[in-house]
This record gives C-alpha cells, sequence and structure tokens, in this order.
C-alpha cells in the first residue's frame, strides 16, 4: 500500500490527483490490475468526474451545500455534520481499472478527494490489485 499526503486549503473543495496517482502507477511499474483508491477521512471522499472545466466542480460543491447546508437540524456536537453527510453522499473510494500502467479513466475524467471539513492535512491510501493471468 502506498500513502498520498497532502494539505488541503478551503472548508469544501475538490482536489485532482489524477497526476499523483499516475505517477505512483509509473514509479513502482505496476501495469494490468486495478488501483483501490481509498479515503480514511470521515469528513471527506473521493469522485471521479469532469477533469477539464473546473466550472463542472464548481457546480457540484454548490448543488451538495444546497443539498446539505453547513447550517440545518444536526445533532453532532463538532458542527461538521454536512462534512460527514457529504462525505457520505461521495464515498470512501473509488476503483480504477490499470492497463499498460495507466489509469483507465475517460479522457476528461480526474480522480477527485472531496474535502468538505478543511483546511486540513490529509491522506488518502493506493492499494494495487494485481490482473489475473
Amino acid at each position: 500500500m502506498h500513502t498520498l499526503s497532502f494539505e488541503t486549503r478551503k472548508r469544501d473543495e475538490f482536489v485532482n490527483l489524477t497526476r499523483q496517482i499516475q505517477d505512483y502507477l509509473e514509479r513502482e511499474k505496476l501495469t494490468d490490475g486495478a488501483l483501490l483508491v481509498y479515503c480514511p477521512h470521515t469528513t471527506a471522499g473521493l469522485t471521479i468526474n469532469e477533469g477539464a472545466d473546473p466550472d463542472v466542480r464548481r457546480d457540484i460543491l454548490a448543488a451538495l451545500t444546497r443539498l446539505v447546508p453547513l447550517q440545518g437540524d444536526y445533532r453532532h456536537a463538532e458542527g461538521n455534520s454536512d462534512a460527514h453527510i457529504k462525505a457520505s453522499l461521495m464515498g470512501s473510494s473509488v476503483l480504477v481499472p490499470v492497463a499498460n500502467g495507466q489509469l483507465q479513466i475517460g479522457t476528461w475524467q480526474s480522480v477527485y478527494f472531496c474535502e468538505f471539513d478543511g483546511p486540513r492535512s490529509r491522506k488518502v491510501n493506493l492499494q494495487f490489485l494485481p490482473g489475473s493471468h
């Protein structure tokens, strides 16, 4: 397993991890299989979505804020219930096929870390699952 460590800068943001993930595959010479990308945080998640137009990320964050506002009928004492709910909606992992050492994502897709309680120091775990022969 490999761990990516990074800092987020805003309370709510999408951090594009695609290049870091691809660099890991190339550095380790991992070729065919699948890569499990896992977020070990309860107030952040992962998604794969549009990587070319930053307005898509902005639109997703705006929609999540409308669905799950910062203030609501929450009982969690830490004041970040919205972040927990948004993280559950996004999910804690993505599984990405790998062929010939390349992530098999669509032309316009990127892998994003979804921060909902930042800024913070964060980690994402990468676990390569080799393909069967």
